[in-house]
């Protein structure tokens, strides 16, 4: 047969391109920073104002810290006169005032965490079986109001509540019995503290949770119905689980921030009825440092405060590492 006036396509060709040339590498296989921070450098342009914040109002001032170990008289050197090495260290080792106040924030702080930090869980958990979707939306906006209010004004209605005269007393007084002081003895003002604590935080700390809950595959909970689990069943094994690190992240942030208590609202709501009960370190500090100008003391007793603070959130981070495999860093 003839093939002529026919056009013949030539053969594909077999000749790949060549491939682009390779990134550095170090020894370990990563990129080096350098190669990263010119590629991603509009990333790395957003992390600079927070990088900043925290170098200005942070870190710098740590350098006050000195002064704990050094006089500090006003109109003086910022960094103090002389060196008095542990001096105020061993001053308020050696008050009981100071270690009052110490346990004070210790039995505060842990009536705090272990009333407050579950109640967000509860509240998620409990919103995430509701199926009406306008009844939902109205509990999530009703508890998140409390957390956009400010402390002064929280602070405010507490005194207004809780008064001789307030809704509270009157709501007691309406069941036949006494008005109670409930600002003025000191063991009430510990209830009062926890109880205002749940009310402004509990639905702002659900939306994490809220969040968590949704990245939960279903099909583990058809797999548990199938198995025959019940709710409660199916709660305490997929969706406990499911919300697991989150739970153990803000476990350890609230363990953290465990000595620093609510300074602006115990501020604003304790007298000095109150002090046996409701001195924590924080105002403990702003009396002796701004009150009463001896702020090398207060700088001892800030100082020891902060490294409590620091041993027992590595801690929490080391043992929640070792225990569930989760921890922040």
């Amino acid at each position: 047969m003839s093939t002529q006036g026919t056009a013949v396509e030539p053969p594909p060709s077999t000749v790949q391109p060549p491939d682009p040339p390779a990134r550095p590498r170090t020894r370990s296989g990563k990129q080096p920073w350098r190669v990263v921070l010119r590629r991603d450098w509009q990333l790395y342009s957003l992390a600079v104002l927070p990088l900043l914040f925290f170098l200005i109002f942070r870190y710098l001032p740590m350098i006050g810290n000195v002064i704990a170990f050094r006089t500090f008289r006003p109109g003086g050197s910022i960094f103090g006169e002389e060196w008095v090495g542990l001096r105020y260290i061993e001053m308020f080792l050696n008050d009981p005032t100071f270690w009052n106040v110490f346990w004070n924030t210790i039995i505060l702080g842990t009536l705090t965490l272990a009333v407050v930090f579950p109640m967000p869980i509860i509240l998620a958990l409990l919103l995430n079986e509701v199926r009406v979707r306008y009844f939902k939306r109205f509990v999530q906006t009703v508890s998140y109001l409390p957390h956009f209010l400010s402390i002064v004004i929280i602070a405010g209605m507490l005194m207004q509540l809780l008064s001789l005269e307030g809704t509270v007393n009157q709501i007691v007084g309406a069941l036949g019995g006494d008005a109670i002081p409930f600002l003025q003895q000191p063991e009430w003002f510990r209830a009062v503290y926890v109880s205002s604590e749940v009310w402004q935080t509990v639905g702002w700390g659900t939306i994490l949770y809220l969040a968590a809950l949704t990245t939960i595959d279903p099909q583990l909970y058809e797999a548990a119905r199938i198995d025959g689990a019940n709710r409660w069943k199916q709660t305490w094994y997929v969706t406990l689980p499911g919300i697991r690190p989150t739970m153990i992240v803000l476990m350890i942030l609230n363990i953290g921030t465990f000595m620093a208590l609510g300074f602006e609202k115990i501020l604003l709501i304790y007298n000095p009825l109150t002090y046996p009960t409701a001195d924590v370190i924080a105002t403990y500090l702003y009396r002796i440092g701004l009150e009463s100008n001896n702020f090398s003391y207060a700088a001892a007793i800030g100082l020891f405060e902060a490294i409590i603070g620091l041993t027992l959130i590595l801690s929490a981070n080391a043992i929640s590492r070792r225990a569930v495999g989760t921890s922040l860093w």
